[in-house]
């Protein structure tokens, strides 16, 4: 167990080679203190765009799958509202502070080639800034909540 804040915690694990969905539901689901052996397994898919393709950005849809854990329902009878008003919440942060929600667009790679592989290896650092983001708008989103029921 380490002392690292969460969002530091994750830049740690996708510098050493989780992808960036992984890394950001890794680091939140031991910020909320859940465990389970499909973590990160559920989000390996996700890196890079959803499989390198470009799409909706990992830190996105590992952040969502961490809003998920905590808000998600375990019953169809269950309210939705909460999870779609955080994740709409968090969806509009991460597009103001970062420009897009789409991997194509905050990286300029194309994942899926080698040439565009090879782009993406010089600016990682650049993805692991959006892992460190993505973290940061959902603890920042937990504190609000739990600020708004005080």
């Amino acid at each position: 167990m380490t002392n690292e804040d969460p969002s530091s915690y994750a830049v740690s694990l996708f510098l050493s080679g989780y992808n960036c969905a992984e890394s950001v539901l890794l680091a939140l689901s031991k910020h909320q203190n859940v465990k389970s052996r499909i973590i990160p397994k559920i989000a390996t898919p996700f890196g890079g765009g959803i499989a390198r393709t470009g799409s909706v950005c990992g830190c996105v849809t590992g952040a969502l799958m961490a809003i998920g854990l905590r808000l998600g329902r375990t019953k169809n009878t269950e309210e939705r509202e909460p999870a779609y008003t955080v994740t709409t919440s968090f969806l509009d942060n991460f597009e103001d502070r970062f420009g897009s929600l789409l991997c194509r667009d905050l990286t300029g790679c194309d994942l899926r080639t080698i040439k565009g592989h090879k782009r993406w290896e010089k600016i990682k650092n650049k993805c692991a800034n959006y892992v460190k983001g993505a973290v940061e708008i959902v603890i920042e989103q937990e504190k609000n909540d739990q600020t708004a029921s005080i």
